[in-house]
């Protein structure tokens, strides 16, 4: 009796076994493409979007495995993404409904079919679907270390035995400098993006991060059986006009910033706008040590956004003359270290009209002090 319940509990073990461990096989016919997609209107779509196509004629699967969906519904969401502990997720489509979203936001798709193996294709696939059903799907986004692109080009590299490398055209540039050429269209949500983030994005690019950077860099990559990946296919090409906005642009920041110059002259808005840079100042002071975005660590734009502001008006406030001068002193001893750190980098032109602006308060209120 018991030889003959040992022997059930071994034949069910081993049916789950086989159950859990079942492969998806495909046919010969059967493609793995990557997918490169356009960048869009939305800040978060501005750098465009990365994913895999599996298509097999003879089971009549054509999914789209996605890396980069997130819910926008998420409990906290804007903390959640500032911190650094965003959960993105793999999710799935069919591609043609893939290919009328990115038509109905008028957004291009490129297409690199990949010369895989049989098993290759196999192993990718059973990958995926092995992430889509458990809880490996969830993933904590990290902007330039773990997004979209950098899942895909981890699957490829893993399960086609390949290395892929930075041969693209952003090779031997900052971090920093791509990021800014990328929204040279997109001026104050550059301005903000490189008000935010620190030193390490000064580092010169290291790693694929970008969806132009996998279809660039693969297509450089030859094995045995030849190029890994076969031409790039236009599947739609945006008609999009590449128009300059009348507003979101240099000028129109430029000429802002002389009208707060001007406009500080008047104690209403002095204070407002040391309040607003002291406050700024800590704000960047705080996420540089909350957050888990690298990126968001060791902000020199602190030296600019001083938190010292804050103290300089509480001495306005409570008139200490001495006090005042000491601490304006200071803060523009930080600015002129700022300036020549920033000389060398990508965003020196960018950041000069806050620089003008801060150096002109304090100069003024350092002037005004001495004349008392």
């Amino acid at each position: 009796m018991r030889l003959k319940v040992l022997l059930l509990f071994i034949i069910i073990y081993l049916s789950l076994s086989n159950t859990s461990v079942a492969k998806i096989t495909l046919s010969q016919d059967s493609k793995v493409t990557l997918l490169t997609c356009g960048p869009g209107d939305e800040l978060y779509s501005v750098f465009g979007h990365t994913a895999l196509r599996v298509n097999d004629p003879a089971s009549g699967r054509d999914i789209v495995y996605n890396f980069g969906t997130f819910d926008f519904d998420t409990p906290n969401f804007y903390l959640k993404f500032v911190k650094g502990d965003l959960q993105y997720k793999l999710s799935t489509s069919s591609y043609e409904d893939f290919i009328y979203t990115y038509q109905y936001f008028n957004r291009d798709v490129f297409e690199q079919e990949l010369n895989l193996t049989l098993r290759q294709k196999e192993n990718i696939l059973n990958e995926l679907e092995r992430i889509l059903g458990s809880e490996e799907r969830l993933y904590t986004y990290k902007f330039i270390d773990r997004n979209c692109t950098t899942r895909v080009a981890d699957l490829i590299e893993q399960y086609a035995s390949v290395k892929i490398p930075m041969e693209n055209v952003d090779k031997g540039k900052t971090k920093r400098s791509i990021i800014i050429e990328r929204l040279q269209n997109n001026f104050y949500e550059s301005l903000g993006i490189n008000l935010l983030f620190g030193y390490k994005t000064d580092e010169k690019l290291q790693r694929l991060f970008l969806p132009d950077h996998l279809m660039d860099g693969i297509s450089t990559v030859s094995t045995q059986n030849g190029k890994i990946a076969k031409p790039v296919v236009t599947v739609y090409k945006s008609t999009a006009e590449n128009r300059k906005s009348a507003w979101n642009n240099f000028y129109t920041y430029a000429a802002a910033c002389l009208i707060l110059m001007i406009g500080t002259r008047n104690k209403i808005v002095l204070r407002t706008w040391l309040a607003i840079t002291g406050l700024l100042g800590i704000m960047f002071c705080f996420m540089g040590l909350y957050s888990l975005h690298t990126e968001l660590q060791q902000n020199y734009n602190v030296l600019l956004f001083n938190p010292l502001f804050l103290l300089l008006l509480v001495f306005i406030y409570s008139g200490k003359r001495k006090a005042i001068m000491i601490t304006s002193s200071t803060c523009l001893f930080c600015c002129l270290i700022y300036l020549v750190f920033l000389i060398n980098k990508p965003h020196f032109v960018m950041m000069l009209p806050l620089i003008a602006v801060n150096a002109v308060v304090l100069l003024r209120l350092i002037y005004t002090k001495f004349k008392k």
